[in-house]
């Protein structure tokens, strides 16, 4: 009897998820909790599994389809699998039982996506199995190295449309000097946005039609926390096994504006005010699907190691594509980084229902005045964007030159070691 392969349980608030890529057809083997197909949503990419091993049978939805919870998507025959036992023995890889697989499906996909040798990782599991936190935990010091600013990138955004596998759409060339022997080929592709893109695309939209958007700027000197980063940044890394970025001390200096603050932690429903008493602070980070914004949750409990390491699991689920809705949902405050791609300056828009958002922008050596001389600083210009409906210009000035005095004068921010 065929057993009907489900679109799954979609998280709360998510009314349907596009389905994006089949990596089974129909007549391949399949084993038990393998993964099938790939299901986007507006932030994630939800995984469905083989209920169990088999033969993968007619395929109901195919890549672009529209799918709910509960939808069938495919169907199995299970008891084919014996029947080709003799075929799949003569592979290089075997399909085995669930009991003698070695990974699990989201082992496989994060040892696959980020070519991985298994081997080189020691598993914690039974019987020295590995983990989703073992290699979680070999990405992440991998990853130390290019921990910077803010959150590394998954990738470098692409200049063209994403040309990637299965596109339901064709590039068309139009060659108007035929005849004249020079083609000279203007190609163009048409692509469906992705859900997150268009999500994201929603939200800013809403976000300048719904608010009072205003941005104010200031410039802060960074030498004093670029020298006392270089002061500690040895010792605090052998302490707490993880870098000392910049990106702390700015969710730092921000925890304590907001606390100063409130109306800047608070958000509007409707004709309320709801001010928030934590400090979820969300850090965006530009990957090749969209702009994605992981939580610190109650970031003013973390101390500047646990911030720093939790900003290198986000780049490191980042780039394994494992951020779940829960890394994602919720965040009172948020802080986004232009400077890592260059920008000196820019006006950041909301994330609503946020009443604000800070800019960072890149650190630039210029000439400023001190007792009457000229002399060069390490600059960084800083915008801060603000619902005017909520925050008042003298709060929100205020606010940015209270993130100004504490980057520098950083050595009340605690480092911990």
């Amino acid at each position: 009897m065929s057993i009907e392969i489900l679109v799954p349980n979609l998280p709360e608030s998510v009314s349907d998820a596009t389905l994006i890529t089949w990596h089974k057809q129909p007549g391949d083997t399949v084993v038990k909790n393998e993964n099938l197909v790939d299901l986007e949503t507006d932030k994630v990419v939800l995984e469905v599994p083989a209920p169990e091993s088999g033969i993968l049978g007619k395929i109901l939805k195919q890549n672009g389809a529209i799918v709910v919870g509960g939808e069938i998507l495919a169907l199995l025959e299970p008891q084919a699998v014996e029947a080709s036992s003799k075929t799949t023995a003569a592979s290089a890889e075997p399909e085995q039982e669930e009991s003698d697989i070695p990974l699990s499906p989201s082992v496989r996909r994060l040892i696959a996506e980020n070519a991985l040798d298994p081997s080189v990782i020691k598993g914690s599991g039974k019987d020295g199995r590995l983990t989703k936190t073992d290699v979680m935990d070999y990405l992440h010091k991998k990853t130390l190295q290019e921990a910077q600013l803010i959150v590394p990138v998954a990738k470098e955004i692409p200049l063209s449309p994403p040309f990637s596998k299965g596109e339901v759409s064709t590039p068309m060339l139009k060659e108007e000097t035929a005849g004249k022997g020079i083609s000279n080929l203007r190609p163009e592709q048409r692509v469906p946005m992705t859900r997150l893109r268009a999500k994201v695309a929603e939200r800013l939209l809403q976000a300048q039609q719904n608010a009072a958007m205003l941005t104010t700027f200031n410039e802060v000197n960074m030498q004093n926390v670029i020298d006392l980063r270089n002061q500690y940044k040895e010792r605090f890394e052998q302490k707490h096994h993880v870098k000392l970025g910049f990106m702390s001390f700015f969710v730092k200096a921000s925890i304590e504006a907001l606390k100063r603050f409130p109306a800047i932690n608070a958000s509007i429903d409707d004709n309320d005010i709801i001010y928030h008493g934590y400090y979820d602070i969300g850090i965006a980070v530009s990957t090749e699907r969209g702009l994605i914004v992981p939580v610190l949750r109650d970031a003013d409990q973390l101390d500047f190691a646990g911030i720093e390491q939790s900003i290198v699991d986000f780049g490191a689920k980042t780039k394994a594509g494992t951020l779940t809705y829960d890394d994602l949902k919720g965040g009172t405050f948020t802080i986004t980084n232009g400077g890592i791609f260059g920008s000196m300056l820019s006006t950041p828009i909301l994330n609503p229902p946020q009443c604000a958002i800070l800019g960072m922008h890149a650190i630039k050596e210029r000439p400023v005045v001190e007792n009457g001389q000229i002399v060069i600083r390490p600059i960084m210009y800083l915008a801060l964007s603000y619902d005017h409906r909520l925050v008042d210009g003298r709060e929100a000035v205020q606010f940015l030159v209270t993130i100004k005095e504490c980057l520098e004068a950083p050595a009340h921010l605690l480092l911990n070691i």
